[in-house]
């Protein structure tokens, strides 16, 4: 069985180092939606059985996109339970203002989950926030073998993904966060609850970067 993950595309608030968390959205960058149809032809192949996406708007996007690439288009199924890590106060703010005010936390989230607080701020308790992927990539599970795709968000699923491999709290973050538009794979033999996944891939986005390296040969 092999699950496939992919962050949303790049939106506005991502350029402009805001945050977005669970409430916040804001638009997709045009040149997103490329790089979305790159995506969606890398997976071109693949015979998913279903695609969950989260609600948020960014997500939807992104996930409509990519099986709009497909050979064999299939249900998108959109749940509140992939969305993102929920920041409270910090939704829409500038990144560096806010390390003003909450700096020990934010390298918390960045760097160690098993130390992150986000009370200060009202954000969402990240053992809540892996609950939530679990509990759809199981239920995904449980319905058939797959392939799924799921379509998230950076910090929620770069910590479900790594806790779905096993690894505790502290050791969340150590591989980095999911990039936009990457694609990710775990895969498991024989499905039961609380068994570790293998990763098998990991934030791939070459071949992002292998169009544009074949578009500047072409101009030059």
């Amino acid at each position: 069985m092999e699950l496939y993950f992919t962050r949303h595309g790049k939106t506005e608030w991502n350029q402009e180092l805001r945050f977005q968390g669970m409430s916040g959205d804001s638009p997709l960058l045009p040149t997103s939606y490329e790089e979305i149809k790159l995506l969606g032809q890398e997976l071109r192949e693949v015979p998913f059985e279903k695609i969950f996406s989260s609600t948020s708007l960014r997500a939807r996007k992104t996930a409509e996109g990519i099986r709009a690439e497909l050979q064999s288009p299939v249900e998108i199924v959109y749940t509140d339970l992939l969305k993102e890590l929920g920041l409270g106060k910090l939704e829409g703010q500038s990144i560096e203002e806010m390390r003003e005010f909450y700096s020990k936390e934010l390298d918390h989230m960045r760097y160690r989950l098993d130390l992150y607080n986000p009370k200060s701020f009202g954000g969402e308790p990240i053992q809540q926030a892996i609950d939530r992927i679990t509990t759809v990539v199981e239920g995904a599970l449980s319905e058939g073998e797959g392939p799924y795709l799921f379509v998230g968000h950076g910090a929620s699923l770069t910590a479900g993904i790594q806790a779905l491999t096993g690894k505790e709290l502290g050791e969340l973050r150590s591989m980095g966060g999911l990039k936009n538009n990457s694609l990710s794979i775990l895969k498991v033999t024989e499905f039961e609850k609380s068994t570790p996944f293998e990763l098998k891939v990991w934030n791939d986005d070459s071949f992002l970067r292998e169009s544009v390296e074949g578009a500047e040969k072409q101009e030059n």
